[in-house]
């Protein structure tokens, strides 16, 4: 009597410290995410260039084809779907986790009991009673078992966790979904970039190709001097050194030409070929670039929001983490048959059937539980500071592009009048030097200064598309 009292006594208390342990604290709140700015510097409209479709963004129609192209082809994109099919089949997992499983079971086997045990000799009694028929006699000394029918187990959640798991799978589906549309979003940009450069490589290498045209006439205009006896043999020399240059130049721009035409293949999952293009001329930058409001690119950069999902599927992590310490509810259970013998196996009188529930909990070895938690709150405080982090990095780039943009047209007003000054300059120092008031170096001088000029006018001319394509990149348009 008194053991059993001592028993009981061992269960109460265990039965206590269960459910102290179960006592759970909160998940660790988290910080106030970063706060932003109401605008953007020297920006006040609510509406910006994000909200502008990418066919209707980019007017050419060269690049709208490319990017068509490049979004039915793309493999980085046909990777991102695989891997948002791989999450939507955790979505299933969860789901499955919280609806009882039913199997089919067909087994069979058997045991031989020892003669000196409870069920050898209970089974050796039976054997022997006259009130025992002969079909339910027990086979000796090996005892068959046969059984058909199904079993079902099933946790209850009375506590939320396999719900709460449902939520983070959830969204990390929606995580990974925005994560392709920052892959469209940069893939987009990207292909407009190179386009842009391609035109430009394009520019430039008409630039050299009219200054090589400049300087042949140079070299036969001085050769001509030379045989008259205005100039002499280095005058040719420097003129023709100047022309090997440029020409060294053009075929450095050909190798530049056929590497971005490659790079904007591979982009749109083709093997290489010439890319259809127009000229700068035929480009157009808008007047103005609106940013908007800094809510519109929370709402709209596909990466915040990536960041974002995340954040909220390790906080419903956190949440499980902690709830798996409490007492779980199971229930098992099994219908069939069962029978010692195989004849009788489908008789009425063999169906079987069991249900059990109950509550289980950690009680003692409880480290792997602690360790997922700790693991858990470390988590969801990565992804706080990884949402932060996108924030910060989403003003950086909207800032930089916007300065950028605006500087750059400041630039080209500057530059366009220095190339304007040094063409008529390149002209003047030739007629200077036919009439004998300049000499040859001046005339090299000039003429390499306006090349010069003119590389870079075009190089600022690109800049200015490539901040306008960073711009409406890093306030999220184009994945729409």
């Amino acid at each position: 009597m008194k053991t059993n009292k001592k028993i009981y006594n061992m269960l109460l208390i265990y039965a206590l410290a269960g459910l102290a342990g179960c006592k759970l604290t909160q998940p660790i709140e988290q910080k106030a995410r970063i706060s932003t700015p109401q605008t953007f510097a020297g920006q006040s409209d609510s509406t910006g260039i994000a909200s502008i479709q990418w066919k209707t963004f980019f007017k050419d129609a060269h690049l709208t084809a490319l990017i068509d192209t490049a979004l039915q082809n793309n493999l980085d994109l046909k990777i991102a779907a695989q891997r948002i099919e791989i999450v939507r089949s955790n979505i299933l997992a969860v789901q499955g986790a919280l609806l009882p499983s039913v199997s089919a079971e067909v087994t069979g086997g058997g045991r031989k009991f020892g003669d000196y045990t409870m069920d050898g000799v209970g089974n050796y009694d039976t054997n022997f009673s006259e009130n025992i028929d002969a079909d339910r006699r027990l086979p000796a000394p090996f005892l068959p078992d046969y059984f058909v029918g199904l079993r079902s187990a099933w946790e209850i959640d009375i506590w939320g966790k396999l719900r709460t798991q449902k939520k983070a799978a959830y969204n990390r589906l929606l995580a990974t979904e925005k994560a392709r549309h920052a892959i469209i979003t940069g893939l987009i940009a990207e292909i407009a970039s190179a386009y842009y450069e391609l035109i430009a490589l394009d520019t430039e290498m008409a630039i050299i190709q009219k200054n090589i045209a400049l300087q042949q006439s140079a070299v036969e205009t001085i050769k001509i001097q030379k045989e008259g006896g205005r100039a002499n043999e280095l005058g040719v020399q420097q003129f023709s050194a100047q022309l090997f240059n440029t020409q060294s130049l053009e075929v450095e721009k050909q190798q530049e030409i056929i590497e971005a035409e490659n790079k904007l293949n591979l982009l749109l999952g083709r093997f290489p070929q010439p890319i259809v293009r127009n000229n700068i001329l035929e480009q157009t930058l808008p007047p103005t670039a609106l940013a908007g409001v800094p809510a519109n690119m929370l709402r709209r950069r596909p990466d915040i929001q990536q960041a974002q999902f995340d954040l909220l599927a390790n906080y419903s992590e956190q949440q499980a983490a902690q709830l798996a310490f409490l007492p779980s509810l199971n229930i098992t259970a099994f219908l069939g048959f069962n029978s010692f013998k195989s004849n009788l196996l489908f008789n009425p009188a063999s169906l079987a059937y069991n249900a059990i529930g109950g509550l289980a909990g950690p009680l003692i070895n409880r480290k792997a539980l602690k360790a997922g938690q700790k693991r858990a709150e470390a988590t969801s405080l990565e992804a706080l500071f990884t949402y932060n982090k996108a924030v910060l990095t989403g003003f950086q780039e909207v800032s930089t592009s916007l300065k950028k943009l605006e500087n750059n047209r400041k630039i080209n007003d500057f530059k366009t009048q220095e190339v304007d000054v040094l063409q008529q300059a390149v002209v003047t120092s030739k007629d200077l030097f036919l009439t004998g008031y300049a000499s040859y170096l001046e005339v090299i001088t000039a003429q390499r200064t306006v090349l010069e000029a003119e590389l870079s006018l075009t190089d600022v001319q690109k800049n200015q598309y490539l901040a306008l394509i960073e711009l409406y990149r890093s306030l999220g348009g184009g994945w729409e």
